[in-house]
C-alpha cells in the first residue's frame, strides 16, 4: 500500500513539474513582452481661445493630407521659390502642384479665422527653374526687392491670403546650392523685410523662420539673422527650435547643456535682442533627428510608432532634456523626438515665458490620429 501511494505521489509531482514547464517549452514569449506597446496620450481639442495665441502648422507642397483646421490658428504653406536669372529677379511660383496649393487655400472657406501665409524658401525644386542666386541676389538690388514685394502683395490679394513668411536658411551661409555673401547678406535681409512691410502695409502678416541664435561674425562679414534690426518690421518669428544637434544628443531639448543648443537658449537670444516674448513662436519637430550626414538622417513621428518593437524601444524619457528618445534593445541612442508629454512641457514653459505659441514642421509627419497636432493645440490653448 505504501509503495502504491509513493508511486502515485511521484507521478503527481512529475505531472506538476511538467505542467509548470510546458508553457515555456511550447509557447515562446510574445513580442509584446519584449517591448510592450506604449499608448500615447490622446489630446482632445479645447475651445478656441481668441487672444492671439499661435498654433502654426507648416504644410508642404509634397504632402497629401488636408489640415484639420479645428486644431490650428495659422498655416504656412511651404514653399514658394524665387525665379532668378543671372542674379536678376524674374518672379516666383509655388512649388509643386498648383492644385495642392489651392486645396489648402480653400480651407479658409471651412474656417475663415485660420490665417494662411505663403512661405518662401532659398532652395529650388520646380523643374522649370534653376538656382540663380536666391535671396542673396534678390536682396542686393533695390529694384528687385521692390518688385518682389509688389508681386507678394498681388499674390496675397489674388488668393485672399493673410501674409508672407520668409525661410532663408541662412544669410551669409550657402545651403542647397544657394548663393551667399557674408559681407552684405545679413544687412540686406533687413532691407528686404523693410521693403515688404512698406509695400504690404499693416493689413498683412510678415514673419520669418529664425535661427537658434543672433547674427554671428565670420570672416568678411556676418552669418545668420540680425534679430534686433529685423524686429520692427515683422509680426512674429518662427524660431526653429529643432535640428539643434544630432544623436546621441537631443535635437529639440527644452533645456540641455549637453546639446549644442536647446529651446531655452534659443529663445533667450531673441529676448536679449529686445524682441517681445509674444512675438516668438517656437518650433516642435514632428520627427526625430538621427544625423545630419548619415542615413537615416531623420525619421517621422508616424514612422517612429511603426518601428520594430523587437529591435527598438521608443518613449524612453530623458528628464534633463524633457524629451523622449528611441534606443535599440542594446541601449544605443537612435534619435530624440517629441511626443505629447514633451509637447505639454514645452507648452507650459512657453506660456510661463509669455511666448506667442508653438509651430511645427511638418503636418504630414504626424500619425493618423493627429496625436501630435492635437497635443500642440492643447499645449498652447490650455487656460
Amino acid at each position: 500500500m505504501k509503495s502504491k501511494c509513493l508511486c502515485v505521489l511521484l507521478l503527481a509531482a512529475l505531472a506538476a513539474v511538467s505542467c509548470e514547464e510546458e508553457p515555456i517549452l511550447t509557447h515562446p514569449v510574445p513580442e509584446e513582452e519584449i517591448d510592450p506597446e506604449i499608448i500615447e496620450p490622446y489630446a482632445v481639442p479645447n475651445e478656441r481661445i481668441d487672444d492671439g495665441r499661435h498654433v502654426t502648422a507648416y504644410v508642404t507642397y509634397y504632402g497629401d493630407r488636408i489640415p484639420e483646421v479645428e486644431v490650428l490658428t495659422h498655416i504656412n504653406y511651404a514653399f514658394a521659390e524665387l525665379y532668378m536669372a543671372d542674379g536678376i529677379y524674374q518672379g516666383f511660383k509655388v512649388q509643386g502642384s498648383q492644385a495642392r496649393f489651392e486645396r489648402i487655400v480653400a480651407l479658409k472657406q471651412r474656417n475663415p479665422d485660420v490665417k494662411i501665409s505663403l512661405s518662401f524658401t532659398h532652395s529650388v525644386s520646380n523643374s522649370d527653374n534653376r538656382q540663380g542666386g536666391s535671396f542673396s541676389a534678390l536682396c542686393k538690388q533695390e529694384e528687385s526687392r521692390k518688385r518682389f514685394a509688389e508681386d507678394c502683395l498681388a499674390f496675397l490679394e489674388l488668393y485672399g491670403l493673410d501674409g508672407i513668411d520668409l525661410d532663408w536658411e541662412f544669410p551669409g551661409l550657402s545651403w542647397s546650392g544657394a548663393a551667399c555673401d557674408p559681407s552684405v547678406d545679413t544687412d540686406n535681409y533687413v532691407l528686404l523685410v523693410k521693403q515688404l512691410r512698406e509695400t504690404l502695409g499693416t493689413d498683412y502678416l510678415l514673419s520669418y523662420a529664425g535661427y537658434c541664435k543672433d547674427r554671428t561674425a565670420v570672416t568678411n562679414g556676418w552669418r545668420y539673422i540680425d534679430i534686433k534690426a529685423m524686429d520692427p518690421y515683422v509680426d512674429f518669428v518662427h524660431v526653429m527650435t529643432y535640428d539643434l544637434d544630432e544623436a546621441p544628443h537631443h535635437h529639440s531639448a527644452l533645456s540641455d547643456s549637453r546639446a549644442y543648443m536647446d529651446c531655452a537658449r534659443s529663445v533667450q537670444a531673441y529676448l536679449d535682442a529686445g524682441v517681445r516674448p509674444e512675438k516668438l513662436v517656437i518650433g516642435i519637430p514632428f520627427y526625430g533627428r538621427c544625423s545630419f550626414s548619415q542615413s537615416p538622417t531623420a525619421i517621422s513621428y508616424k514612422a517612429i510608432l511603426q518601428l520594430d518593437r523587437r529591435k527598438y524601444r521608443r518613449n524612453q524619457w530623458d528628464e534633463t532634456a524633457q524629451c523622449p528618445y528611441v534606443e535599440t534593445m542594446s541601449g544605443a541612442f537612435v534619435c530624440g523626438y517629441d511626443n505629447p508629454r514633451s509637447i505639454a512641457a514645452k507648452g507650459s514653459w512657453a506660456r510661463a515665458k509669455g511666448l506667442g505659441g508653438l509651430m511645427y514642421w511638418e503636418y504630414d509627419q504626424d500619425d493618423e490620429n493627429g496625436t501630435l497636432r492635437r497635443a500642440v493645440w492643447n499645449a498652447v490653448m490650455t487656460r
